[in-house]
């Protein structure tokens, strides 16, 4: 009975509702990968920054938060050298072989490669110990940054205390330069998720939209390849912003009528694996399909069509907003139900609902605001079978509710949003 309501909504869908085409995008990144693009599904924005302006980026969303990563996109390796401060002037690029290589987290936004350092005292956190008695992290391990071009850059991070205070020195080749000492306060871009500075251009740099203007980003980002910590490897793909969630979903024969998906808050879950080298040029596997979800409950899907490389940096691919037709669910092995369009742009919805097993349920819907206050009550058809409903909810304002559908002693929740 389930499948034929799945089949049922499908098809209503198909006739009643008009659906979003899908959108073809096309994005750049430049030669050699040179630049970060930033794409917002929901409006098509596009933001693109050089990748080179940039070494450090520093979590700044919170008081308590706290995050240091390095631009492994550009190349740059960071080196844990010692956790004794007191060795920062003592730095012997000679004796490289006696660091620890360390790596950004390529899962999660708020763990980079500095907050995997050797801190060692009551209360360490990577790069510095913290202190209950005024909440201060202060700096522990001394750290050289190595760039592409063979140059040093050696950096200690002082104090975190609403914002940055950090040292850096470059090496000439025979010395160190003189100490540089920032102070980045965490009110400088307010919008933004990191401050960037760069230490070879000794200056702050914006080099990402604000917070919710962006749901991927097209970049170059190291990979743990073999799952182990045993080999990293630089590689293109696409991370997305902890703002939304993404579900991977191998469909070879297109969008199924209901997918089972899963999705994850690992910012590499669409990732680079989407394409492979033949030895001339790429192949991208079209039967990859990722479901991007907003907070409000909207999901895109999407699929790569093409990849050119390095030569250009181009790639394509196509998504549409399919959030009306993932709205079934099965409430239980008596109970299914699914609500479209959602989001709703006129506030006429309908509610389609499978009774199967029950005799004389209590079948209702109520749509509550997002301070809990119940808006809307209807009682439904207590019949056993196949149910639509249409909703006038006019009277509504534009906005985002909870829908609940109860039937007997199951129910279930859904985000509604109308415009």
């Amino acid at each position: 009975m389930k499948t034929k309501l799945h089949l049922l909504i499908a098809f209503m869908l198909t006739v009643s509702i008009v659906y979003a085409q899908e959108t073809t995008a096309n994005i750049s990144m430049g030669t050699g990968y040179a630049n970060d693009v930033f794409y917002k599904l929901s409006n098509g924005a596009t933001n693109t920054y050089s990748r080179n302006d940039w070494d450090i980026a520093f979590l700044r969303t919170d008081a308590r938060s706290f995050s240091l990563r390095a631009n492994g996109g550009a190349g740059i390796q960071v080196f844990d050298v010692s956790n004794d401060p007191a060795d920062w002037n003592s730095v012997d690029v000679t004796n490289g072989n006696g660091w620890t290589k360390l790596q950004n987290d390529e899962t999660s936004w708020d763990t980079g490669a500095f907050d995997t350092g050797s801190a060692d005292g009551a209360y360490p956190y990577g790069w510095g110990n913290y202190s209950f008695a005024d909440h201060h992290i202060t700096g522990d391990v001394v750290f050289v940054l190595k760039y592409l071009d063979g140059t040093y850059i050696k950096f200690f991070c002082e104090d975190y205390f609403n914002g940055y205070t950090f040292k850096y020195s470059s090496w000439s080749g025979t010395t160190w330069s003189a100490d540089t000492t920032v102070i980045i306060p965490n009110s400088d871009n307010a919008n933004n998720k990191f401050n960037y500075y760069s230490l070879k251009n000794n200056q702050a740099v914006v080099v990402e939209p604000g917070i919710g203007n962006w749901d991927l980003k097209f970049t170059r980002y190291t990979t743990d390849i073999h799952g182990d910590g045993s080999l990293y490897y630089l590689v293109t793909g696409v991370l997305h912003s902890d703002e939304v969630s993404v579900a991977q979903n191998e469909e070879s024969s297109g969008m199924p009528t209901n997918p089972s998906l899963t999705y994850s808050d690992e910012i590499n879950t669409i990732g680079h694996d989407w394409k492979t080298f033949n030895t001339i040029d790429y192949d991208v596997d079209q039967t990859q399909a990722f479901y991007v979800k907003y907070e409000d409950g909207t999901i895109y899907r999407l699929y790569f069509t093409d990849f050119s490389g390095s030569t250009s940096g181009d790639l394509t691919f196509k998504f549409e907003n399919v959030t009306a037709s993932l709205s079934i669910d099965d409430v239980s092995d008596a109970v299914s139900f699914g609500i479209y369009p959602n989001p709703s742009t006129d506030k006429q919805i309908n509610l389609i609902y499978d009774i199967n097993k029950l005799d004389a349920a209590n079948n209702q819907v109520s749509i509550y605001s997002i301070t809990g206050q119940k808006v809307f009550h209807n009682s439904l058809n207590k019949n056993s079978g196949f149910h639509n409903k249409n909703l006038d909810l006019s009277s509504l304002s534009n906005g985002i509710y909870l829908l609940k559908f109860s039937s007997g002693n199951y129910s279930v929740t859904k985000r509604l949003v109308l415009n």
